[in-house]
């Protein structure tokens, strides 16, 4: 059986947390509670898996990382602190289609050293419960609807049984934008995101799982509670072969709606605005980071001041997830 022993910490204001490291962790952000896991193959201290997490200045945009690098060790640690220094960058923007622009650009960038990666991008904003998705050639993540108590598969199929995005890996081809969709999270909604370690699993018969068999799996764990999830899925994908999850990293986050308001104390507020200041008199040095500025629109600045303001943010649209 797998144990799965975390930890929880509140982000704070402007924070930035995650790596490439072995990880086991619940962590609190603006209207989301989120658990990650993450164990490098073998022994190693890095893996090829890279998580991030980051909340805003305001706490309401939360955004969250999962790549698969090609590659392990500290080659891949190297990626993930410049990885670090861009979800930084981007801490304070609402819309992430900048962000993954410049994600594939960097592994375009290193595609000389073979480095390229799947991903998942998630950025979610309280005030609406909009969870805004891009998926950079990664495995589907899937969605628990706690009304009908049933998991999907993000992601809808058309006649000719085919995804409706076609994103590439990140650092295969310069591409400009990469699509992107809103889902809708209400209250005890789950979003499970994974890399491919776990569809690459077989099941008892020795065939792999696939998506539809990790669907299946987690359909069977109907009443396990969202801070054991992890634990309980990984244990019966392990009990289904003797080999799964044993040759390859293996991670997975979970994140779950909780309806409620962001709660950072006015301590958190002034921190993340010294932190603000710092950056922005960093800058003068044109070598030094990006000052994270927020972007120039009223659901994310005028709805820092006044609340209702921020609620104009697109909701759920293009296209359902299931």
């Amino acid at each position: 059986m797998v144990k799965v022993q975390q930890t929880t910490q509140h982000m704070t204001c402007m924070e930035v947390w995650g790596g490439s490291q072995l990880t086991e962790r619940g962590v609190e952000l603006g209207g989301l509670d989120a658990w990650v896991y993450s164990k490098p193959f073998g022994e190693a201290e890095y893996g090829g898996d890279i998580y991030y997490a980051s909340s805003c200045a305001t706490g309401r945009i939360s955004r969250l990382l999962l790549a698969d690098v090609a590659g392990h060790g500290n080659s891949v640690a190297a990626t993930a602190a410049k990885l670090r220094t861009l979800m930084r960058r981007f801490v304070n923007r609402l819309d992430q289609t900048e962000f993954v622009r410049l994600l594939n650009q960097q592994f375009v960038a290193l595609s000389r050293e073979e480095a390229f990666a799947t991903a998942i991008v998630t950025t979610f904003f309280a005030p609406t419960g909009c969870l805004s998705v891009c998926n950079a050639g990664h495995p589907r993540p899937l969605v628990y609807r706690a009304a009908q108590r049933k998991w999907d598969l993000v992601g809808i199929q058309g006649a000719s049984g085919q995804l409706p995005f076609s994103n590439i890996p990140l650092g295969i081809m310069d591409i400009s934008e990469y699509e992107q969709f809103d889902i809708q999270l209400e209250p005890g909604d789950c979003v499970l995101s994974y890399t491919d370690a776990l569809i690459e699993s077989n099941d008892a018969d020795g065939e792999m799982l696939g998506e539809t068999g990790l669907l299946n799996i987690a359909r069977q764990l109907d009443g396990v509670q969202s801070h054991n999830l992890i634990e309980s899925l990984l244990s019966a994908i392990a009990q289904q072969y003797p080999e799964n999850l044993s040759e390859d990293d293996v991670t997975v986050m979970v994140i779950r709606a909780t309806g409620q308001a962001p709660r950072n104390s006015l301590g958190d507020k002034l921190s993340a605005l010294g932190r603000f200041s710092r950056t922005l008199i960093g800058a003068i040095d044109p070598s030094a980071e990006r000052p994270p500025f927020p972007d120039a629109n009223l659901a994310n600045i005028g709805g820092a001041i006044i609340p209702a303001l921020g609620r104009g943010w697109r909701g759920a649209g293009k296209p359902p997830e299931s």
